[in-house]
């Protein structure tokens, strides 16, 4: 790695310990750096709060003339909950500023890159990119489509079941695999999860990893047939139950989990099944940049069905069930392979004695 690298690698890794807590702002980590020395650094720790340049810059005991800053996304050029980046970063007098990737809204791309070259700053972009850009990929989905990134997490035998026909799932994933699912709840906005799944597995939906926090747990209940003694709407957290169901449902029986504390609300919905992407839509407006639906099979297929999935990611445990198990994905109506769903940027790595697959779905 080049010195640029190296320091925007810096960048990213400050950036990372906020990860899971700046929604739905991205991750941003800067460092200020005068020959090849650091003097500064910062990110930004959640919405609301400085941002990353400023972070850094307030850290800086020196006078910033002759100075590089590296930034792993273009700095903000537009008045939100703080001041434009860009302003502070010109009045500070830095004589080169380095940029991971360009900001992904649109309006604004590029505005900020702009107007420091403007005002006689050097800018370089694009150092590390791809590694900038994968760390804010939700962020990017979120602006762009105002609908959260979401992650489809599946728990399988190698040949597909995600329970034996009793209905009998644990564990079909190993420790190490669970561990990974943690860590991912930890940094994820909420989970979604049906109905079938709470009732078979009275699943409690919280992070389990020391420091962690619990998302915003999300049932998906149309007709509103779980128990309010269900451990998902009992449990005591800090992190809400959500119910979505149909209108006459939360009408005749959701009264029944207002003494625990659980909301429940309405959404469009066919035959009882409710409309991902208009619970989605209702998510991103609470704030919410990523979203991980852990099943199961039916409310897997109906989010490959609603395009609404980006990344999928598969723990395939070293047991066989048989085709009597339960598959993994309800039918999705597929009748020829060159109709199948397509994946990209595959990646395969072996999770204690498991296989996790990850990879991006593809979009027509």
């Amino acid at each position: 790695m080049n010195a640029d690298e190296v320091f925007m690698q810096r960048a990213v890794d400050l950036a990372m310990r906020a990860q899971g807590r700046t929604s739905p702002n991205p991750v941003v980590g800067a460092v200020v750096v005068r020959g090849r020395r650091v003097i500064g650094e910062g990110y930004h720790h959640q919405a609301g709060l400085p941002h990353a340049e400023i972070e850094a810059l307030r850290k800086t005991q020196h006078s910033m003339r002759r100075t590089t800053v590296y930034i792993n996304l273009e700095p903000c050029s537009h008045h939100g909950r703080t001041p434009p980046c860009v302003d502070v970063l010109i009045e500070a007098g830095v004589k080169r500023v380095v940029v991971g990737m360009t900001d992904p809204n649109p309006r604004v791309r590029g505005r900020g890159i702009r107007r420091l070259r403007r005002a006689g700053i050097a800018v370089t972009t694009g150092v590390l990119k791809e590694t900038c850009k994968r760390i804010n990929e939700d962020f990017a989905v979120c602006i762009q489509t105002g609908k959260p990134f979401v992650t489809l997490k599946l728990a399988a035998s190698l040949d597909g079941r995600i329970a034996a026909a009793g209905g009998d799932a644990r564990w079909i994933s190993g420790v190490a695999s669970r561990r990974v699912v943690h860590e991912l709840r930890n940094y994820v906005d909420a989970i979604i999860v049906g109905a079938e799944t709470v009732k078979a597995d009275d699943p409690l939906l919280t992070c389990r990893i020391r420091g962690g926090r619990d998302p915003l747990r999300v049932i998906l209940d149309g007709r509103l047939s779980i128990s309010p003694a269900a451990l998902v709407c009992m449990q005591q957290s800090k992190a809400a139950t959500l119910i979505a169901t149909t209108q006459r449902a939360a009408r005749l029986r959701g009264g029944a989990f207002k003494k625990s504390g659980v909301e429940v609300a309405s959404f469009p919905g066919r035959r009882g099944r409710i409309s991902l992407s208009s619970v989605l839509e209702s998510l991103a407006t609470r704030g919410a940049k990523h979203v991980l639906i852990e099943g199961g099979g039916q409310v897997a297929a109906t989010a490959l069905q609603e395009g609404v999935v980006n990344k999928v990611l598969f723990f395939y445990g070293p047991v066989l069930l048989g085709g009597d198990g339960r598959a993994m994905l309800a039918p999705l109506g597929i009748v020829r392979v060159a109709d199948g769903l397509k994946l990209r940027t595959m990646q395969f790595d072996q999770i204690g004695k498991d296989v996790m697959v990850s990879g991006y779905v593809e979009t027509p």
